[in-house]
């Protein structure tokens, strides 16, 4: 089980109350949010290991260089020389997120991340190298890529909490947008992703994106048939496709995710109790940690 580990702590802090609170009143509703996340995940579903992925690096200047608008809006603030860009996130969240590492540490989940690469790459690596199933729960579309029901790869999408998961494996995929897994990549860099600022081509949305990629395979079928003017593209297809063209020149290596991440050594076997309980007791009682921790160590302990 591979967690895109942001986008849940992200999800656990929109909704868990901000009264939650430590006992020096600092809000850790992010925190105990994810602890029950992670409890209830490995309640419901036992995956033998567990990974949480991070984003070492949220907005790599890789992809920025491809596409500068990457991630641009989320920026919040301009960078000095040398300096990484900030991701813009509620100024009570930030500092939640080194007590969620520092928790997951000395519990013994597994937990990485990889300088120059997002916790997608990570996630996009890990999945390439696994030997069996591999569930990945994220609330980030751009994952549906990864699917693929010859190596038992699917998506759980949280709809509510993660008590309720949406199971995205090819034939949901094929249903919900028309494609397969890699298609869906192809399928996101024709449409665009507002939120990841990724223009798309201008006028061509989701289901003319299905549409076209029914019609040639791919997006490499797509530009072949550009070329080919016997080849049923409309007038304005043809039009738009055309001026889009430097976009899809670099678009595909941004919107795909990384399978060669160079990966740190760790053990993603899931702890039967903490690997460091001193430390662990000592962040429950700052953090006040309480019941979501407990409930955490229980089903480990199970």
């Amino acid at each position: 089980m591979l967690l895109d580990t942001a986008s849940l702590y992200f999800r656990a802090y929109f909704g868990v109350p901000d009264s939650v609170k430590a006992p020096d009143g600092t809000p850790v509703n992010a925190v105990r949010g994810l602890l029950d996340f992670i409890a209830r995940l490995v309640q419901d579903h036992r995956p033998d290991d567990l990974v949480a992925c991070m984003d070492a690096d949220w907005r790599p200047a890789w992809r920025v260089e491809l596409i500068p608008s990457y991630k641009a809006h989320r920026v919040a603030v301009e960078t000095a020389a040398g300096l990484p860009d900030e991701e813009e996130v509620p100024d009570t969240l930030s500092p939640q997120v080194p007590v969620i590492e520092a928790v997951l540490d000395a519990v013994g989940v597994a937990r990485v991340g990889v300088a120059g690469y997002e916790a997608d790459d990570v996630i996009g690596t890990l999945a390439a190298r696994a030997t069996g199933p591999v569930d990945i729960v994220t609330g980030d579309r751009d994952l549906y890529q990864l699917v693929d029901d010859s190596r038992g790869v699917r998506v759980l999408y949280p709809v509510k909490g993660v008590g309720t998961l949406q199971v995205a494996d090819e034939e949901w995929l094929r249903g919900k947008y028309g494609v397969d897994g890699p298609g869906y990549a192809d399928l996101a860099t024709l449409r665009g992703d507002p939120s990841d600022g990724l223009p798309g081509v201008p006028g061509v949305g989701e289901k003319t994106a299905a549409k076209l990629l029914d019609a040639f395979g791919d997006l490499a079928g797509i530009m072949a048939a550009l070329e080919d003017p016997a080849a049923k593209l409309t007038p304005a297809q043809r039009k738009r496709l055309d001026e889009a063209r430097d976009y899809l020149a670099v678009a595909p290596k941004v919107v795909r995710v990384a399978d060669d991440v160079p990966l740190p050594p760790f053990d993603p076997a899931l702890p039967a109790g903490p690997v460091d309980p001193v430390a662990l007791r000592g962040l429950a009682e700052k953090w006040g940690l309480g019941g979501s921790l407990e409930r955490l160590l229980a089903v480990l302990s199970r």
